[in-house]
């Protein structure tokens, strides 16, 4: 399934002229415009080269990609010039939003096949390999 869905972002990454670090650095982004790292507030470019464990100067090419290609656009902050935000461009969204949406459907027809108790085993069950791979990983 990883494998799959690593296709089918590397498929976006090609056509949007990216590569799939440009992508997955999109998700963080649109994760934290949508408010699932509400914690954290709006992205920014060195919480942004933690999270994928990038060099600096990955991360600045990265970045300049996605700018380039209007994925994402570089806003300094109000009340400090010096901190700049990352969000993800409304118009790139629905680029996204419209490339992704034959997965979603797909998802959802998957997801109606199963019931509630079964997919709580299947949640419970990723849930427990997410905390597997971040303790091996560490």
């Amino acid at each position: 399934m990883n494998a799959e869905f690593n296709r089918i972002a590397q498929e976006f990454a090609q056509s949007q002229g990216l590569h799939l670090t440009d992508v997955q650095a999109l998700i963080a982004v649109l994760d934290a415009d949508s408010g699932d790292d509400a914690d954290e507030g709006p992205m920014t470019p060195g919480r942004l080269r933690k999270h994928m464990n990038l060099t600096s100067g990955a991360m600045t090419a990265c970045l300049d990609r996605l700018e380039r290609t209007g994925h994402i656009r570089r806003v300094r902050a109000a009340d400090d010039r010096r901190v700049v935000h990352l969000h993800y461009a409304r118009a790139a969204k629905e680029v996204a939003r419209d490339y992704f949406r034959p997965l979603a459907h797909g998802t959802d027809a998957v997801r109606a096949r199963f019931t509630e108790d079964e997919l709580h085993v299947v949640v419970r069950f990723l849930a427990e390999m997410n905390h597997q791979l971040a303790l091996v990983r560490r």
